[in-house]
């Protein structure tokens, strides 16, 4: 056996499942889980691909155009999304240019002056569709690379915030200022550019103008609505947006991609060429690696903390919420300190779990109460310092004097949860089903219903009754004294029938005589 297939003590490694349907790609820290990319093959990359659009209809009270891209819905477009230099100031993220600036509010006949209806419009996609929503765009078209971001029709220019270095920031302002853009393009160093060489920028920047060289050869042949761009697969983006100094090495299943990956990280350099590992054991890889069993902890609501505490997650369409219980936790000294314990161990939770299930929108955790600021304070930091890492951008507010911490994470695409499941048909969705009571209750509800309106129109005559086994086990049982009732009061027959095959909240009355179906639940 390789010496690979023994699970060392790594750092940091990536580990990458391929398969027909599915590609996964897991970044583990010490065997822990702290990253989860899943990408579907067979469904188109749409997150930063670039379109060639036309304008559908604008929305003023919306500020908000709506841009067919080719997709099954238009594309959402705000107005200040519209006019790439404004939409800098918002959007991006890696930028040192200080504070950022307000939106600006466009008047309507500006828009329509400047982007009619029916005009042609480049844009990029930010966000996915969600549930009913189409796609979000900007006009502020963005290309990563290994080293920079290049940004055409943008002035920008600066050094990602993460390069905390002075000296470092200083080095590669001199660099970025000596490196051949364009006029008209705006560049951002990334934080992977730390440390490398000028020749490293410039290759970098020779193919992204490449690219777009080819972006604008596609939009000036192609009529609108079309694709230009799509931005590569996860494994190839994993190289480019993962492979730096820290990572020990990237574990992969498949000898195609294997190959692929080898050849883009030797243009990196030879040490990162020799960290792509081939995986072949007879066990699944994420199996091997202890990933699969938490892979499947982020699909579970409940997480078990260390202390004995746990965390409850309840994702609605509205927004989040994460509840904090103390659970089995025995605090050593007094119980405030015990809640700080559990509090601060479940914050640091939080927001790993908020990376590996991909949720985002608006997010309400309910702690357990602290009466001691300086204790509601450290959690607070303790959530900020965990947020850190997080490549989403969050925004977390102090905790409120209800105990509640509130936050929003971007929302690019839809949670871990909602692309790998579907509403269950059984339940339609609520997790949940009818009580044979509550079953009994509404049938006798319509049952006395149809019995009033016969006894008006027509002489008596029988009823048959079919329902669940269950709701007829409940009927027999703790119900039959009311139902006798019934049928002596209107002086009819009721027949009960059960049948298993129907689901457990259905219930149908039908004239015995001719088998008139009177009222169906379902």
């Amino acid at each position: 056996m390789f010496g690979f297939l023994r699970r060392d003590r790594s750092k940091r490694e990536i580990i990458i499942n391929c398969e027909n349907l599915e590609i996964r790609a897991a970044v583990m820290e010490n065997g822990r889980l702290e990253e989860l990319m899943i990408e579907h093959p067979t469904s188109e990359r749409i997150v930063g691909s670039i379109f060639k659009g036309r304008i559908q209809n604008l929305e003023h009270d919306l500020q908000a155009a709506f841009v067919d891209i080719g997709w099954k819905k238009n594309a959402f477009l705000h107005y200040w999304d519209m006019v790439p230099e404004d939409a800098r100031r918002d959007s991006d993220d890696e930028a040192d240019e200080g504070p950022r600036e307000r939106r600006r509010s466009y008047e309507g006949r500006e828009i329509e002056r400047r982007f009619p209806i029916g005009s042609e419009i480049m844009v990029q996609v930010t966000k996915g569709p969600i549930g009913t929503k189409g796609p979000r765009v900007t006009a502020a078209i963005s290309l990563p690379g290994r080293y920079i971001v290049m940004m055409p029709g943008s002035r920008l220019k600066g050094v990602s915030r993460k390069i905390t270095d002075e000296s470092e920031r200083n080095r590669l302002k001199k660099i970025l200022a000596r490196l051949p853009v364009p006029d008209g393009m705006g560049v951002i160093i990334r934080t992977a550019g730390a440390g490398a060489s000028k020749g490293s920028f410039v290759e970098d920047l020779e193919r992204l103008l490449g690219i777009w060289a080819g972006i604008q050869k596609t939009a000036a042949e192609k009529p609108a609505p079309c694709c230009l761009y799509q931005e590569p697969d996860l494994v190839d983006r994993v190289v480019r947006d993962w492979m730096s100094d820290d990572i020990d090495r990237i574990v992969i299943d498949s000898k195609d991609k294997y190959e692929k990956i080898r050849e883009v990280a030797g243009q990196i350099s030879r040490r990162a060429r020799s960290k792509i590992v081939l995986y072949d054991g007879e066990a699944p890889i994420f199996d091997h690696f202890g990933v699969e069993r938490q892979v499947e902890e982020t699909f579970q609501k409940r997480v078990n903390l260390k202390s004995g505490g746990y965390i409850v997650f309840d994702e609605t369409e509205a927004m989040i919420a994460i509840d904090v219980n103390t659970g089995r936790h025995k605090g050593r000294g007094a119980q405030e300190e015990a809640i700080l314990e559990v509090n601060t161990e479940a914050v640091e939770e939080i927001a790993r779990q908020l990376r590996l299930r991909n949720i985002g929108g608006i997010i309400v955790i309910d702690l357990i109460d602290m009466k001691s600021r300086k204790h509601q304070s450290a959690v607070y930091k303790a959530m900020k310092a965990a947020l850190k890492r997080d490549k989403a951008r969050t925004n977390v507010l102090p905790i409120s004097e209800l105990g509640l911490m509130e936050m929003t994470r971007q929302r690019v695409e839809e949670s871990l949860f909602a692309s790998t499941y579907s509403p269950c048909p059984y339940c339609r969705g609520h997790g949940v089903v009818k009580s044979a009571l509550g079953v009994s209750v509404e049938l006798q509800r319509q049952l006395l219903a149809v019995l009033r309106k016969r006894d008006r129109t027509k002489p008596a005559s029988g009823l048959n009754i079919v329902v669940h086994p269950t709701v007829l086990e409940r009927l027999r049982r703790e119900d039959e004294h009311f139902l006798i009732d019934l049928q002596s009061r209107f002086e009819g027959s009721l027949t009960f029938k059960s049948d298993p095959a129907k689901h457990v909240e259905f219930f149908a009355i039908s004239d015995a005589a001719t088998g008139e179906i009177l009222y169906s639940s379902m």
